[in-house]
């Protein structure tokens, strides 16, 4: 069993930062694959970014550039960097894992988003609000 839990969420203007973290705690792994996904009122859910124990990242088209995800193995613990945040960012932000790798081979979009959210480990989310 792994325990995630997130952090970092808040309230902040358009244009700025915000930096997510998720804290893994239980069985130890040394292979995984780690995702942020969101979802806001009323809207479907969307994957925002996955990382696997390879390193490898990839990230939804709406967050190239401005979102970037990492994983420290030494702290368990999964981060998302954002920045040039917009109102339409405005979610609850939430970290899934597998504990093994790799991620699904599945777009980051409406067509892929099914296989990410059956990663097996959740956490309970950090709203995250962007104010025009």
């Amino acid at each position: 069993q792994v325990q995630l839990v997130e952090s970092g969420g808040g309230t902040v203007q358009a244009g700025g930062s915000l930096r997510l973290s998720c804290a893994a705690s239980g069985d130890t792994y040394s292979s995984y694959c780690m995702a942020w996904l969101r979802q806001a009122p009323g809207q479907e859910r969307e994957v925002v970014a996955g990382i696997d124990d390879d390193g490898d990242t990839t990230y939804a088209d709406y967050g190239k550039g401005r979102f970037t995800i990492s994983h420290d193995n030494a702290k368990n613990t999964l981060y998302l960097q954002m920045n040039s945040l917009k109102p339409e960012d405005s979610a609850m932000y939430y970290c899934a894992a597998d504990t093994w790798g790799p991620c699904p081979r599945a777009p980051l979009n409406d067509l892929g988003v099914a296989s990410w959210a059956a990663l097996h480990y959740w956490g309970r989310g950090t709203q995250v609000t962007v104010s025009s």
